[in-house]
């Protein structure tokens, strides 16, 4: 009996060697191991590590999100080369300029990229929400640096206004058809939710509509005996700062509204969503980046992209005078592509995935932020700078705005998507492009054609015409 509970009992354990240092096993002291969970990281961008590993780093950074995006990464040479021959050769602008629109991109795609490992670490609502704004602080630095840069104010003012719809419409026809192209390749039919598109395309109807107004005020008394040009445009700048302020009002609602009072929609949605990503487990299995590469990765990528958008706007005013690019195109083409490439890759690559609510998110998202957020933070500093930034808009952006609305509106209504919207998508962008590109420089102050007693300006007319087709998408009869 004593030899048996000699036997049970347990052998004494070895005492650590105090002398030992609690670090000696080979890893940095910020590692953490698989299993331990850091508390207010969800699961899903949990990195089992802390700190900062700069190997690790770099080769997450470089594998980036999909293959289309590490793609991309072959262009970081062209970033110290446009550093470099902005201070070396100034005079070489079209060089410049070149280098750094590519160098544009794989910046703003690490901006994308370290914004969607962070997102994964957040609340998935708040961190679509973040991820998108985090796109579109390209946007609003090109913007302020145009604004604040271009010596001549009038000309910076018409670019920024040409930008601000070129924005959108990258969005809605460029980024949106390459989802509905991409995602229907490998399926007859997309389907996505209408908690989604129909906010977001109700959303851009009435963005729409806010900034086409003070273009419509302007046009309809642009021939009134009672108003002369300084009048009209002090009132016109009136009413654009307060559309401005409503507007950003209307956005600060509408993340109320996805974030507290209807989140628990969106949260539902988007976790369906991940559920249907198709490389989901090769997602969960990869490296991911700790909350503090993160932030390295966003402020590094920022201070590059501030630098090559300096690079960029003071070359758009000799581009736009020595080789005659119009302004339209540079606006409304050139400028929008590449500060939004990082997130329409993110979107094409989610519909590749049948992540459909997630590509919609983003793609309306930031077309909702660049109507009801970067454009009245533009319009206030501006203000601030007391520069007269209005929303008077060329009444061919306008319209191509609004017709550009009720298609994909009409696209998103029945829920389902395929490669053929997709296609015609792309096809209205193209002969947007190609019109831009014909498009004159500047209209005359005063355009008209006389018509008996009667002058008839087709700015006006343009103008009633997009306030008709803005109701009619509205369901409204003028």
């Amino acid at each position: 009996m004593a030899r048996h509970s000699a036997e049970e009992a347990p052998e004494p354990e070895p005492k650590a060697d105090e002398t030992v240092p609690p670090h000696r096993d080979h890893r940095l002291p910020f590692h953490r191991t698989a299993g331990q969970h850091t508390p207010w990281i969800k699961p899903d961008g949990e990195s089992y590590r802390s700190g900062i590993h700069p190997l690790k780093f770099l080769a997450i950074c470089g594998r980036s999100s999909n293959k289309v995006s590490a793609a991309v990464n072959v262009f970081w040479p062209a970033v110290p080369a446009a550093l470099a021959l902005h201070w070396a050769r100034p005079d070489w602008h079209l060089a410049i300029f070149i280098l750094s629109y590519i160098a544009m991109v794989p910046a703003a795609n690490l901006i994308g990229f370290a914004g969607q490992e962070l997102a994964r670490k957040l609340p998935k609502v708040f961190g679509v929400i973040l991820e998108t704004t985090l796109g579109s602080v390209v946007e609003i630095i090109l913007f302020v640096i145009l604004i604040a840069t271009i010596k001549n104010h009038d000309d910076a003012v018409r670019i920024i206004k040409a930008a601000i719809l070129g924005s959108i419409l990258a969005n809605l026809l460029l980024c949106l058809g390459l989802c509905f192209l991409v995602g229907g390749i490998k399926r007859d039919e997309q389907k996505f939710h209408e908690a989604v598109s129909e906010v977001g395309s109700g959303l851009m109807l009435v963005a729409g509509m806010g900034l086409v107004i003070p273009s419509a005020f302007s046009a309809a008394l642009r021939n009134d005996a009672d108003f002369d040009t300084t009048h009209l445009g002090n009132e016109v700048l009136k009413i654009s700062r307060a559309t401005a302020i409503m507007l950003l009002v209307a956005f600060l609602v509408y993340v109320f509204f996805q974030m507290r009072s209807h989140h628990g929609i969106y949260d539902e949605l988007l976790e369906i969503d991940e559920q249907n990503d198709e490389d989901r487990h090769k997602d969960l299995a990869k490296a991911k980046l700790t909350f503090t590469e993160c932030v390295l990765a966003l402020v590094l990528a920022l201070t590059f992209v501030a630098l090559i958008a300096d690079f960029l706007v003071n070359e758009i005013e000799w581009l736009v005078n020595e080789r005659n690019v119009p302004d339209a195109f540079m606006g409304l083409i050139l400028v929008p592509i590449v500060e939004k490439a990082a997130e329409h890759l993110t979107a094409i690559d989610e519909a590749w995935d049948n992540q459909m609510n997630f590509a919609l998110s983003h793609v309306l998202g930031a077309s909702i932020q660049t109507a009801l957020l970067n454009t009245p933070i533009i319009v206030i500093v501006g203000w601030g700078l007391d520069i007269d930034m209005d929303l008077n808009f060329e009444v061919f952006d306008a319209v191509v705005l609004i017709l550009a609305i009720l298609v994909v509106g009409n696209f998103l209504r029945d829920g389902k998507s395929n490669y053929l919207e997709g296609y015609l998508c792309l096809t209205v962008y193209i002969m947007i492009a190609v019109s831009a590109y014909y498009y004159p420089d500047r209209l005359a102050e005063k355009e008209g054609t006389t018509r008996g007693e009667e002058t008839v300006s087709p700015t006006a007319e343009a103008a009633k015409m997009a306030v008709r087709l803005l109701a009619r998408g509205a369901g409204v009869d003028l």
